[in-house]
């Protein structure tokens, strides 16, 4: 697996700016002057050993998943894939191989890398040069109460949710940059608006040993293949998702919503 390395900040604007000092927002890096993000000549489908498209649905209203939109909305929207960078570290070649198996696939829509400022320049061209649209954005940091995460790997995450500033996009499919595309997955944008979609996980994974899910094999996915005694363990646990991929719509208020949440939200025992 590539390594991950990561750093984290805020706006003025946002709830969290007692924690570090304010910053300038988010630019576009790398644009030819007068060009927008639009849509590049390409088009992707995903397979991972964990995912597949027919499985990828999770939202919040279920029976709307099979729902289509018109013609006439997919021709108004823009469109892209996005992804997330930070550090010097070997990561940088996870993305390329990202860049390419879209190419691949034959996306319509382009990716866009969200860089921290620990990225060199030189993976930044790197990544131009595979056809991104690099992003800089600035470092969010969690709250002082959730500070003491085992490992930087999982306090680096709160930097993803700048991505909801991309509101020049009108719906995203956010991709880990170790994910790897062999089909086309473009039809994913098609899913009805105002959704958010993800991958229900499993509480399987070592990390989670410490825990009642885990103890008893509960899954959430087949979640009749261990019973939940509801009256010793109390309720079922809250869905969790693979953060991995996901389908989202940028918005500015959704932004400032998740980071209020993450302020007043004690983290996951």
């Amino acid at each position: 697996s590539v390594e991950h390395s990561k750093h984290l900040g805020r706006t003025n604007s946002d709830p969290l700016n007692h924690i570090r000092p304010p910053i300038t927002p988010p630019r576009l890096l790398y644009k030819p002057p007068g060009q927008a993000p639009s849509p590049s000549q390409q088009k992707p489908q995903l397979k991972t050993s964990s995912l597949s498209s027919s499985s990828l649905i999770l939202a919040l209203n279920p029976s709307m998943a099979t729902e289509m939109m018109s013609m006439s909305q997919k021709n108004t929207e823009t469109r892209g894939y996005v992804t997330f960078l930070a550090g010097n570290g070997d990561y940088v070649k996870g993305v390329v191989g990202l860049a390419k198996g879209l190419r691949k696939a034959k996306s319509r829509y382009p990716l866009v890398v969200a860089v921290l400022p620990d990225v060199p320049e030189e993976h930044r061209q790197i990544l131009v040069a595979q056809g991104c649209l690099v992003r800089l954005i600035q470092p969010v940091y969690p709250p002082q109460n959730q500070t003491q995460f085992a490992m930087a790997y999982y306090v680096i995450n709160y930097s993803k949710l700048r991505i909801w500033e991309f509101v020049e996009f009108n719906k995203m499919i956010y991709l880990d940059g170790d994910i790897q595309v062999y089909e086309n997955i473009d039809h994913l944008f098609d899913l009805p608006n105002g959704y958010f979609y993800a991958v229900m996980d499993c509480f399987c994974e070592k990390t989670w040993s410490h825990t009642p899910q885990y103890k008893i094999g509960y899954c959430q996915q087949s979640p009749n293949t261990a019973h939940w005694a509801e009256e010793e363990m109390g309720p079922r646990p809250a869905i969790y998702f693979n953060a991995g991929m996901f389908v989202f719509e940028p918005s500015m208020p959704t932004y400032h919503d998740l980071l209020n949440t993450v302020q007043v939200t004690q983290p996951t025992p």
